[in-house]
């Protein structure tokens, strides 16, 4: 009986644990870094290099990544090591004055900029076999593969800096073929000619890792049982909103004092501009 009640504190304090054994992604090695992309030239289709031909100013207003494409290679004479060749596709929004005093017409193009780390993965030779399940027939079986590492980046949403407008030079052409379903973007197939060039600097923040699937023993405390009912939508639209409290942060936005925590110790995101 004694047992019974330990055990029944145990799960319901989380004060005791049990050792299980878990397939997991573990992080070998990550490096984080701020990167100043620099004179990047930005790609447009034929509609918008026509206007960006006629222009006589543009402004970076937007920027976003679209995706990143990776490739590792080990590094010879160092085992454990890979390098990460990463090639980043950003979409830009630039707006585009014709002449001085004119309104600025929106326009997306897309940049591309390379970057390589090095970073310690450790070492695998073994190959893995693995299949789903498939009720009452075959599993079925999943393609063989090697134990190596994965590359995962991180980036953050870049900062459009800025946006230089010039005369459009020989070494100013796409490094290499876009995808299309990131051409696609665009609205049709990208320029390769054109009189000028719109060169954008942009500040990215971003992470690197490489990780292994590997078997793990951890401490585990309980299962993860939801102790929130599903919450029904049954009722009227007037009764569900009759529930949302009242938006008094949106019509009175906070003050520049009001930043600390709620406990009242301060977040220290104040104390340069108290001073």
């Amino acid at each position: 009986m004694a047992e019974n009640t330990t055990t029944n504190d145990c799960a319901a304090n989380r004060s005791c644990s049990e050792p299980v054994c878990i397939d997991a992604r573990r992080v070998y090695d990550s490096c984080g870094d701020k990167d100043c992309m620099s004179d990047l030239p930005v790609f447009f289709s034929e509609e918008g290099q026509a206007l960006i031909d006629s222009a006589v100013n543009v402004r970076l207003r937007d920027a976003d990544v679209l995706t990143v494409m990776t490739d590792i290679e080990p590094v010879p004479f160092h085992r454990g090591f890979y390098s990460i060749d990463m090639t980043y596709f950003f979409g830009v929004t630039l707006d585009v004055f014709t002449s001085p005093y004119s309104t600025p017409t929106p326009v997306t193009g897309i940049c591309l900029a390379d970057k390589k780390v090095i970073l310690y993965g450790s070492e695998g030779n073994v190959r893995i076999f693995s299949s789903d399940l498939a009720t009452d027939e075959y599993d079925t079986q999943n393609a063989p593969a090697r134990s190596l590492p994965t590359a995962n980046v991180q980036v953050a949403q870049p900062i459009p800096l800025a946006a230089t407008l010039k005369e459009k030079l020989p070494c100013h052409r796409l490094p290499r073929k876009i995808p299309n379903g990131i051409a696609d973007k665009l609205g049709g197939a990208v320029a390769d000619s054109g009189e000028k060039i719109v060169l954008a600097t942009l500040g990215v923040f971003s992470i690197v890792q490489l990780l292994r699937n590997v078997q793990m023993l951890i401490p585990a405390y309980d299962f993860c049982v939801p102790e929130k009912r599903c919450a029904g939508s049954t009722d009227s639209p007037c009764e569900m909103f009759s529930r949302l409290d009242f938006p008094t942060d949106e019509f009175f936005p906070p003050n520049v004092t009001e930043c600390a925590s709620g406990d009242g110790s301060g977040c220290g995101c104040c104390s340069d501009t108290d001073n």
